[in-house]
């Protein structure tokens, strides 16, 4: 399983946040990774051609409701993943898919658990309530995914580590607000910024 995205792009960080859900409360059975993949790009490409069944979190913008979460498998993954690109030197992770499968080493089964993204112009913002509220359903669906693929995940002992870092709630509680901090780029180079 991968969660793609940036946590300190608003509806930006749905699979990573996705991730750090899964780990709280599953454990994985041998044979099967979790990987928090954040803005990785190409180096993401050995894991993925590694991989016989992949499983995608990621936020998407197909012009659904906000919040609307979507199920794509196989070739219905399109080479378009994330919501855009800040760089012409980023690499995305279409690219990734597009590299796996030139080298013929596209996963057997590939599944995308997305989400329709409400913003992500709020630069150190955290998900929107709607995307927030779908972390938990998208968790729910990789474990059923998971399950049928023979890889039943197991309920995590309560107080076990989950390896990862940076969680929500720290994130909420450490962040600057938007009065101390400016989320729509640099301010100055803003209209008026100082």
């Amino acid at each position: 399983m991968l969660g793609i995205g940036n946590v300190l792009w608003a509806d930006e960080g749905f699979g990573i946040r996705c991730v750090e859900a899964f780990a709280a409360a599953w454990q994985l059975p041998p044979g099967a990774a979790l990987m928090d993949g954040g803005t990785q790009g190409l180096y993401l490409l050995p894991y993925v051609q590694d991989a016989r069944r992949l499983l995608i979190f990621d936020a998407i913008d197909f012009g659904l409701t906000p919040g609307t979460l979507r199920v794509l498998e196989g070739k219905d993954v399109p080479c378009y993943l994330g919501a855009r690109k800040t760089s012409l030197h980023q690499t995305g992770f279409q690219e990734v898919l597009a590299c796996a499968a030139l080298t013929d080493s596209l996963p057997e089964s590939l599944v995308l658990i997305g989400v329709q993204l409400v913003d992500i112009d709020d630069f150190g913002g955290s998900l929107r309530p709607e995307l927030h509220a779908q972390v938990q359903p998208a968790v729910a669906l990789a474990v059923a995914r998971l399950t049928e693929w023979g890889l039943a995940p197991s309920p995590r002992p309560p107080g076990a580590p989950s390896g990862l870092p940076l969680s929500l709630e720290r994130y909420e509680v450490e962040r600057p607000s938007i009065e101390q901090a400016c989320r729509i780029g640099d301010a100055r180079f803003l209209p008026g910024g100082g």
